[in-house]
């Protein structure tokens, strides 16, 4: 039974990832902050290959952060204030 809630948790992580991506695909941010989030999108992604429920609670947070606004701070694309 763990198995199958294991896989639930991923499918869900899975579809909850993409529809982030889709977000900051359509974010209205210089292109500095769209990296910084994408980046932050990535961090999680591979976090779920280790541990997928730190992932989904990662994922949560960086979706509040989204809907309240809080996006990183411009940055160029060099990565340099």
């Amino acid at each position: 039974m763990e198995r199958d809630d294991q896989l639930k948790l991923y499918g869900l992580v899975a579809d909850r990832l993409k529809v982030a991506h889709a977000r900051v695909r359509t974010l209205q941010v210089p292109e500095g902050v769209r990296m910084a989030l994408t980046r932050k999108l990535l961090v999680i992604t591979a976090a779920a290959k280790h541990d997928l429920a730190d992932a989904a609670r990662r994922l949560e947070w960086f979706m509040e952060d989204l809907d309240e606004g809080r996006y990183p701070e411009d940055v160029h694309a060099d990565g340099s204030p």
